[in-house]
């Protein structure tokens, strides 16, 4: 397999304190609420029930709000008497508060909150699960949720010690550092051994290219066709076997799938025949034992092999499921399109092949990706290309999708050129402006530059794509690139991993300037570098391919990263955000 773990590699923290603590605060506020009639599900619908107090835990939302307050107004017109209990997790918002108030119930009801900021979903994966987090943020301009990330990192730093150096990218990034910064002012500053050694913060909008790539790790694959919840995933009929679904934890309890998670999906059917086998032949020891052996083989084995041989056969339904999907030739002419676009040849022939895709109406995200990806890998389209490709969008998926083009435009996913403005020109731009000695001018001038794509020249800066015509043995990887099928190093990591190398941005002045600067390092109070654990926090949302490459990453220098991101994001998700129906509420 593609992955082992280096004698020398760190231990990791155990993050079963964040669920205890969480779970202990919970049981805290509810202990006022007794006789527990019935738990309900927010579907925003109307509640039946007799009981003379309801108590709601919901996220900070306006629409959910509002919904409580309707249900408030008519029991009052009804001359219906309750008491109201609402659980804002992480934490309560004035926008809510102010809800309340305008609806006329804020006296009938009481708040409090239940600071869960993070959900450990894995021994190295946590999530605020916040998927609203990338639209709020990115397009509105909301910056609500960065006190929550701000406070998720001051909660991490109280239970687990202080940071020895923070790095950052990104204008989201340091508004949550300021944030953490101020609540580090304000709190009890600890002196107990810190059990990390760096954090990293990076805004999803420093690297689209990698969430728009189709995942083909067999994590990251799961996620993309059957849609990893909260760390659990619902196979259906197809994989069971069965005419029943069934739930499953993915995390490295499952030892199967721990064993395939970061394996490029070619090499796991090799793998999961193999431990087929094994167990098989773990099974026929019992031909030929006595009695007593035989007690032993139930009593210490039998159990385990049972477990194995449940989890083994779900793996191989979903491995089976997502070939007939995934080897169909309209995938194979999808990756090729993919690569293509990466690597900046054969635009033509893409540009075609994406209005086939549209025309033939395969797949509404896809085709949207399909472009976003050709717009930022070749810094925006030729206006002619723009307006015929939307033109076909449009007819093909509906004219409701203006929006969505709007949108993003706007976060600068999909763009069309200006007459005359190509990447040499505008470059040339800049290197004029450059001897401009009004400040003011230049400000101006970068600014108005701000969302246009670098894509080409942070490839070759970074060497994101490596040379081709080069084999590529994905069974032995020898880089990061494995994870897109050792087409594309992702961005995202391969940042991570340069300003590692220099402990700091030191060298990389100019990649930093391509990527809209923000970036920012600074050394902590108490600086230890005993534990060689990273912490990396996605703000906007982290793909699995990303996970995937970062734990290789970490294998391959003897150091262990932590991922936290506000949630688990793919493609799908990202688009799905942006739509023009896709607003939080």
């Amino acid at each position: 397999m593609a992955h082992t773990e280096r004698r020398d590699a760190p231990g990791l923290p155990d993050f079963s304190l964040l669920k205890r603590l969480a779970r202990d605060q919970l049981i805290f506020l509810l202990e006022q609420q007794h006789e527990v009639d019935k738990l309900y599900k927010v579907e925003l619908k109307p509640i039946v029930s007799s009981s003379d107090q309801l108590c709601f835990l919901i996220r900070p939302r306006i629409q959910t709000v509002k919904w409580i307050s309707d249900l408030v107004n008519s029991d009052k017109v009804a001359g219906r008497f309750r008491r109201y209990k609402i659980i804002f997790t992480p934490q309560k918002f004035y926008a809510c508060e102010t809800v309340l108030e305008e609806q006329g119930v804020y006296g009938d009801v009481t708040t409090d909150e239940w600071n869960f900021y993070i959900l450990p979903l894995d021994d190295d994966i946590l999530s605020l699960e916040l998927p609203e987090f990338f639209r709020d943020n990115f397009l509105e301009g909301d910056q609500r949720w960065v006190t929550t990330a701000g406070s998720a990192l001051h909660l991490l730093q109280s239970v687990y010690g202080s940071f020895s150096k923070v790095y950052g990218i990104g204008r989201c990034a340091k508004m949550v550092y300021e944030s953490w910064r101020e609540l580090m002012e304000e709190g009890e500053q600890r002196t107990r051994q810190p059990e990390f050694a760096k954090v990293f913060l990076i805004d999803r909008d420093v690297d689209f290219v990698t969430p728009l790539c189709s995942q083909v790790v067999y994590e990251g694959l799961v996620d993309d066709i059957f849609r990893i919840k909260c760390g659990s995933v619902e196979f259906g009929p197809d994989v069971t076997s069965s005419d029943k679904s069934i739930k499953v934890m993915l995390n490295s309890q499952d030892k199967v799938f721990d064993e395939i998670r970061n394996e490029h999906f070619s090499n796991v059917f090799g793998f999961l025949s193999q431990k087929a086998k094994n167990l098989q032949t773990a099974y026929d020891k019992r031909r030929g034992m006595d009695i007593q052996q035989m007690k032993a083989f139930v009593a210490d084995e039998l159990k385990g092999l049972k477990q194995e041989h449940r989890l083994l056969s779900l793996h191989i339904g979903a491995s089976e499921s997502m070939m007939k999907k995934k080897t169909k030739q309209d995938f194979q002419e999808l990756l090729k399109t993919e690569h293509s676009l990466l690597e900046g040849f054969e635009i033509r022939e893409c540009i075609t092949h994406i209005e086939e895709h549209i025309n033939r109406q395969v797949s509404m995200i896809d085709s949207l990706r399909l472009l976003c990806l050709l717009s930022i890998t070749e810094n925006g389209l030729l206006s002619k290309d723009y307006k015929s490709l939307k033109a076909q969008y449009l007819q093909s998926y509906g004219i409701e999708h203006l929006l969505t083009f709007a949108n993003l435009r706007q976060l600068g996913l999909l763009e069309e050129q200006q007459a005359g403005e190509t990447l040499t020109v505008m470059e040339s731009k800049v290197g004029k402006l450059v001897t401009d000695k009004t400040v003011g001018k230049l400000t101006d001038a970068f600014s108005s530059l701000a969302k246009k794509s670098n894509f080409r020249a942070l490839s070759k800066r970074l060497a994101l794509v490596p040379k081709s015509g080069e084999e590529y043995d994905l069974r032995v990887p020898r880089d990061m690139a494995y994870v897109f099928s050792g087409a594309y190093i992702p961005l995202s990591c391969k940042l991570i991993e340069q300003v590692m190398e220099r402990d700091g941005w030191t060298g990389l002045e100019e990649v930093a300037r391509m990527l809209n600067g923000q970036e920012f390092a600074v050394t902590a109070r108490n600086k230890t570098d005993a534990q060689r654990i990273v912490l990396v926090m996605f703000l906007g949302g982290c793909t699995y391919s990303e996970i995937s490459a970062l734990q290789f990453l970490g294998k391959e220098r003897g150091c262990r990263f932590i991922v936290v991101t506000t949630a688990i994001t793919n493609s799908a998700r990202l688009l799905e955000a942006l739509l023009d129906n896709g607003a939080s509420v």
